[in-house]
């Protein structure tokens, strides 16, 4: 029974990790600063903010990432 017990809570520990690892390795993915073009800013619903320092892609799926 106590052998259950500790089986039990050492996969549910490794289970756990396995899914913190996952959760960080998309987080950081994600967190990638890339460039995209005005086209591809406005393809992904954004608006190209050209003018604006540091040319940025506001709003959509290319959010905050810069135009060139």
């Amino acid at each position: 029974m106590r052998l259950r017990r500790i089986l039990a809570a050492v996969i549910t520990t490794v289970a756990l990790a396995g899914l913190g690892l996952t959760g960080a390795a998309t987080a950081t993915a994600q967190g990638a600063p890339s460039v995209v073009t005005p086209s591809e800013c406005k393809q992904g619903g954004g608006t190209p903010a050209i003018n604006e320092e540091g040319n940025y892609c506001k709003g959509g799926t290319h959010d905050g990432q810069q135009v060139d």
